[in-house]
């Protein structure tokens, strides 16, 4: 028989991940090489224990046991190689290769065995799955519940980070299943120990999040979190970033530390840990070194003996132990003098604090968003309010941040910080617009040229120009003014006529003819000129004259191409922002002759418009003579159907009293319409009375006959 065996694309199984190399057995003992690190395990034949034959996902696999407790799993071999394995074995290592299958059946409840450095879930006498102790970070334990927390694995992509253990309560007095499940647990995990090495450690220190008291213990290699419910293990290599934050109210210190990957609560994760201090309180500290130690290992940043605040002391050794500078807030002071904003984030306020290199929120739930991933940042009005506003951040990931209901008095200072950190502003063209409403909002970008801005205001004031003139030859068509009083005066006067007209029991339908016309010319009235006016606003006549150029549109149009030439492959916005520069520092006598140009095309405008407004006058006098012929027809219209109605109720007046009395009325709309007849249309309704009398004394001859 060989004296080595050699088996390639084995895989090791390493706190959950497979790693693949090769493994060769020999008379000395077991050698596994990975082959992404070239790292090598030795497992001297010595010390093996115990070997296991079974099958598994890959294939079958080999399970070692060493005598101090070591699993090692390796997988990836064929059926056929378990004779010349369990061979090699006897010969070599006189061990029995022994045949162990898995559980399949699916079950969740069994019993579970402790083996050395090992956690065995067994179905009967099969396992169902294996955990090695030595992977668990934290056992924590609930009523007739344990629940085990895993290490994280960087290497794996998918990890797993906790299983729970249900543990039915028995009868024995005096023991308590959950708690020996723990024990067992505790004396192989490689958990956190409140052992006497700790260099120092801080009492009762108030933590936000995760929210509570905690003991701070501080290690060489990790910081332990000790709670009245949970403890955390936190190594130095996880911690990114420190920031020692002061409260706005000069009282209180934030120290925050940001971590990836986060601690864990259950489903919570906190990828910060931040604690509140107490700017008063001071501490006196002895580091649970000698002091030739202290200076071979901190090498002056800290020594034996230190005292002062308490926030201090806490930052001061955490920046020795995890090697990172601790990150203060700049130049930034705010509109109170303060060096933070505050603000609201997802319905919970806060503390936004602008730094050298980002922007860091505290403390529900902390954000840190670095200048480099910004995209954008954006400035909104308050959506409630005019007494604040939004400041929104938009990343390249295309992650929104909104942090709302800032003090509008904090505007100016945000926008001169945003601004020198060169970031991109979304609505840097609306900030003179704010002007107008917010006097704080603009005061630190006065003398930046704005050519749209420019150009807006030369076209109101274009506008205006022209509607005055408009409203000069309009005549009649400008709208009439609202009077609210008046128009609810019309109403009552015409419901009252209606009431009067319904007393009588023989004239209902004919009041009912008459109301509908007096409506409809009331609708007619009322809506009319507001109609023409929006067509007068949308319709634009193409001969008009085009409003003249301002005088820096006039210098832009002629050194818009000299510019492109100059900046080849120059964006619109950035032309225009390169014309604004250029057009700010042209000299004032260069300027002068711009505007002269700007000053003769406005005389050659109003020249001309005076020439088309003549024009347009004479053809307007032309409709308004034509809509003033077509609304006296429809007028005589109106009043012979209004005749025509008051001739049927004098016929009917001779049988009641009452409706004569009906019949005198007449409502201030008849009237009107009456009187605003012509002399001609007066006449023409004489004669249509005349006309209209005789079918009364018809209908009374019938009458009489019958």
């Amino acid at each position: 028989m060989a004296d080595t065996l050699e088996f390639n694309e084995i895989y090791q199984e390493v706190k959950g991940s497979m790693n693949d190399g090769r493994l060769r057995l020999s008379r000395q003992g077991v050698i596994f090489k990975n082959s992404k690190t070239g790292k090598v395990d030795n497992i001297q034949a010595s010390e093996l224990a115990e070997g296991v034959w079974r099958r598994v996902a890959l294939g079958h696999g080999l399970k070692l046991l060493t005598k101090n407790g070591h699993v090692y799993k390796y997988d990836g071999f064929r059926e056929s190689e378990f004779d010349k394995l369990s061979d090699f074995f006897k010969a070599h290592y006189r061990l029995e290769l022994a045949e162990k299958d898995l559980c399949v059946k699916g079950w969740n409840w069994g019993t579970v065995r402790f083996g050395g450095q090992l956690l065995s879930f067994d179905i009967g006498e099969q396992p169902v799955f294996e955990i090695p102790l030595s992977n668990v970070s934290q056992c924590t334990t609930g009523k007739n519940e344990v629940t085990l927390e895993f290490h994280q694995n960087d290497d794996a992509e998918v990890s797993l980070m906790e299983v729970r253990f249900y543990v039915p309560p028995t009868q024995e007095d005096g023991v308590d299943p959950v708690e020996a499940f723990a024990q067992n647990v505790l004396s192989k995990a490689d958990v956190i120990q409140a052992t006497g090495d700790a260099i120092c450690i801080f009492r009762e220190l108030q933590c936000l999040t995760p929210r509570g008291r905690y003991d701070i213990r501080i290690y060489p290699t990790f910081l332990h979190l000790h709670g009245k419910t949970f403890d955390y293990k936190i190594p130095y290599t996880t911690v990114l970033r420190l920031f020692l934050l002061p409260h706005k109210d000069q009282r209180q210190m934030f120290f925050v530390i940001s971590l990836d990957p986060p601690i864990k609560q259950g489903q919570t994760r906190y990828h910060f840990l931040i604690l509140l201090f107490s700017k008063d309180e001071d501490i006196s500290l002895t580091l649970n070194m000698n002091e030739e130690e202290v200076e071979k290992r901190f090498e002056g940043r800290l020594t034996k003996n230190m005292s002062g605040s308490l926030y201090e002391m806490v930052s001061r050794v955490m920046k020795a132990l995890v090697n990172r500078k601790i990150t203060v807030p700049g130049n930034f002071q705010g509109h109170s003098g303060a060096q933070c904003i505050t603000c609201s984030y997802k319905a919970s306020s806060g503390l936004l604090y602008p730094l050298e290199r980002g922007f860091i929120y505290v403390h529900k739930p902390p954000v840190h968003i670095r200048f480099d991933e910004i995209s954008f940042v954006n400035f909104a009005r308050g959506t409630t309010t005019t007494r604040s506003f939004d400041f929104e951040i938009e990343t390249k990931q295309g992650t929104q941040y909104t942090f709302s209901s800032i003090e509008r008095e904090e505007y100016g200072k945000l926008f001169d910080f945003v601004n020198a950190k060169k970031l991109n502003i979304k609505n840097r063209g609306l900030k003179e617009g704010m002007k107008q409403s917010y006097d704080e909002y603009a005061d630190s970008d006065e003398d930046q040229h704005d050519a749209y801005l420019e150009r807006m205001k030369e076209e109101g004031k274009i506008r205006e120009e022209n509607a005055n003139d408009s409203s000069d030859g309009s005549g009649e068509e400008t709208d009439e003014s609202f009077n609210p009083g008046e128009e609810d005066d019309d109403v009552a006067e015409e419901f009252d006529s209606n009431a009067s007209a319904s007393s009588s029991s023989g004239d209902g339908d004919s009041d009912r003819d008459e109301k509908k016309p007096a409506k409809k010319a009331k609708i007619v009235k009322d809506r009319k000129p507001r109609k023409k006016q929006l067509e007068s606003k949308k319709g634009k006549d193409p001969n008009a004259p085009k409003r003249p150029m301002s005088a820096y549109m006039l210098w832009l149009n002629a050194s818009r191409e000299k510019i492109k030439s100059d900046h080849p492959g120059i964006s619109i916005t950035d032309l225009s922002k390169k014309a604004g520069e250029l057009w700010k520092a042209m000299s004032k006598e260069k300027k002068e002759e711009w505007d002269r140009k700007a000053e003769d095309a406005r005389r050659d405008y109003e020249k001309a418009m005076k020439e088309y407004s003549v024009g347009s006058k004479a053809e307007s006098a032309r409709m308004e003579r034509s809509k003033k012929k077509k609304k006296k027809q429809e007028k005589q219209v109106k009043s012979k159907a209004e005749k025509k109605g008051a001739t049927s109720k004098s016929s009917s007046s001779t049988k009641s009293p009452s409706k004569s009395m009906s019949e005198s009325f007449k409502s201030k709309e008849f009237v009107s319409s009456d009187e605003s007849s012509s002399g001609e249309s007066k006449k023409e309704d004489s004669e249509e009375e005349g006309a209209a009398s005789p079918p009364p004394s018809s209908e009374e001859s019938a009458s009489g006959s019958d």
